[in-house]
């Protein structure tokens, strides 16, 4: 049975993970068009991904929600590296292959932020992307992040150092979902 709904976007549905989703991350984050995006630089095996679910999506200082459509898991999104004294959360997510370019990460990604603002109280939500991953940069940018800076060759990731896009946008600039 699917985690319950946590929060509502225009056409996806963020809920709760559940062992049942490992099989669906697993297969999608060995996906070369998903890991080489966010700088994994090896797969997970099923032992791996029981762990980082126990250690991390369960850490109660972070938030990892599946992104659904029509209860259909697509992808992932989070807060982690949150800062209660610094009242921010850096942001992450993905989208299963067959899923992009239809909305999903900026339906996601907005109500996540929405959240991250009006219930979480954050002053600022920041987000890296990893050199290459136009798409992403595009939903932050739509969103209204500002590009605040490179942090030159910082990852080493599929066979070369990688620059990471730092992007950010505070409380003040954030309009709410377009």
């Amino acid at each position: 049975m699917p985690g319950p709904t946590f929060l509502d976007g225009e056409t996806v549905a963020l809920r709760t993970i559940e062992d049942k989703d490992l099989e669906f991350i697993q297969r999608e984050r060995s996906d070369a068009a998903v890991w080489r995006t966010l700088g994994w630089p090896f797969p997970s095996n099923r032992k791996q991904l029981t762990e980082f679910f126990e250690e991390t999506i369960s850490d109660e200082e972070t938030i990892y929600l599946m992104i659904t459509v029509a209860e259909e898991p697509v992808g992932m999104v989070s807060f982690h590296e949150i800062s209660a004294d610094s009242w921010r959360g850096e942001l992450g997510y993905w989208v299963a292959t067959d899923e992009q370019g239809k909305g999903y990460a900026t339906d996601a990604v907005g109500t996540l932020v929405e959240y991250g603002f009006r219930d979480l109280g954050f002053h600022r939500i920041e987000a890296k992307v990893f050199d290459g991953n136009e798409p992403s940069r595009r939903v932050l940018e739509h969103l209204g992040f500002t590009h605040e800076g490179v942090h030159r060759e910082a990852v080493f990731s599929d066979g070369g150092f990688r620059d990471v896009h730092w992007y950010g946008l505070l409380a003040e600039e954030w309009s709410g979902k377009e």
